[in-house]
């Protein structure tokens, strides 16, 4: 069964000027965190095939992140008017050797984005794990209650929804996310126009967490 996509309520006061975001504003998006925790909203999307971008499940979590940001009225997209422009994967480490399969994923898409725009406002989301059991990111809370301007109780999440918070209520503020963000964007647009021209390869970006 999926469990539910909740992005917290934003416990700024005021709140922050972008969680919630206004409809009507062109805005990029980037939702990443824990594949465990992932899976729980996309039970039925394999990730353990790595593919060339995008991966099967991008689309899924873009359109899952926008119904939870944007509700499912008329400023909602369908899947023809979201446009995924990047996406992070963490690969599992055996010592310095990168595995075949990835941990952690992160997507980045365009909420009425103009494409001429190379440096639209962005909107961090981070996905938190607070399972106590179940994956490499489970400890009950204890990082979330570590990062997060509010605490957290498990047991209202456990088995009914998935935690996901936008920086503004982190600790962490992500001053150079929008920097970051575009960034990966353009060069990800770079790398599509230059896949003909040379052959594939995997991105090394394990140092691009957010």
């Amino acid at each position: 069964m999926a469990l539910e996509l909740y992005i917290h309520p934003c416990v700024q006061k005021p709140p922050h000027r972008l969680h919630p975001p206004p409809v009507d504003k062109p805005l990029r998006i980037r939702i990443q965190g824990p594949l465990e925790s992932i899976q729980k909203l996309l039970p039925n999307v394999s990730w353990h095939n790595v593919v060339p971008f995008p991966q099967l499940g991008a689309l899924a979590l873009a359109r899952l992140t926008h119904q939870a940001l944007y509700g499912q009225g008329e400023h909602n997209m369908a899947d023809g008017g979201l446009r995924v422009r990047d996406e992070y994967l963490a690969w599992v480490m055996e010592g310095r050797r990168p595995l075949d399969y990835i941990d952690y994923y992160g997507v980045t898409f365009d909420h009425l984005v103009p494409t001429d725009d190379l440096d639209p406002e962005v909107l961090a989301i981070n996905i938190i794990e607070v399972d106590k059991d179940g994956g490499v990111y489970a400890d009950g809370g204890k990082y979330a209650n570590e990062v997060l301007s509010f605490s957290v109780n498990p047991t209202g999440y456990t088995g009914k929804k998935v935690l996901a918070v936008p920086r503004c209520c982190q600790h962490k503020k992500g001053t150079l996310d929008r920097r970051l963000i575009n960034s990966m964007v353009a060069e990800r647009d770079s790398e599509i126009r230059g896949r003909s021209q040379r052959p594939s390869a995997k991105r090394a970006r394990e140092d691009t967490v957010l």
